[in-house]
């Protein structure tokens, strides 16, 4: 599709590691859930640190966008519950450092062209 087109070409563009790449296409725009497979991927990749990094750095990333790209910042969540869940430990210090990336999301609203709260009146944390 010319969606998935245009991804891999920022992917390419923006010079994106194995890593990031994972995170973005687990975190798309696209209106299905990633795959269980995916996000196995993405978390034994949290066991290698500048990997650990790399992915941490694209879930905040991708957690500070707003409005239409508002299915990224849920899979953020959805992504950064698995890996705390299945990924190494220190996920969890990753995410104690950046608390305030989740804590802000309490706040977070989007309404979409035909009027249902995408962000039903703020996301939930999965680390609450």
């Amino acid at each position: 599709t010319t969606t998935s087109l245009t991804r891999h070409m920022k992917n390419l563009v923006k010079k994106y590691s194995d890593a990031e790449v994972k995170v973005r296409e687990a975190t798309s725009n696209d209106p299905w859930g990633s795959s269980s497979s995916l996000m196995l991927e993405i978390s034994d990749l949290t066991y290698n640190a500048v990997s650990l990094l790399e992915i941490m750095n694209m879930i905040w990333h991708r957690m500070n966008d707003h409005g239409k790209n508002w299915r990224h910042v849920y899979k953020s969540l959805t992504l950064l519950d698995y890996l705390i869940k299945n990924g190494s430990k220190k996920v969890i210090h990753h995410c104690r450092e950046g608390f305030f990336n989740i804590q802000t999301l309490k706040d977070f609203h989007y309404i979409d062209e035909d009027g249902k709260d995408q962000g039903k009146g703020g996301l939930t944390s999965p680390v609450n």
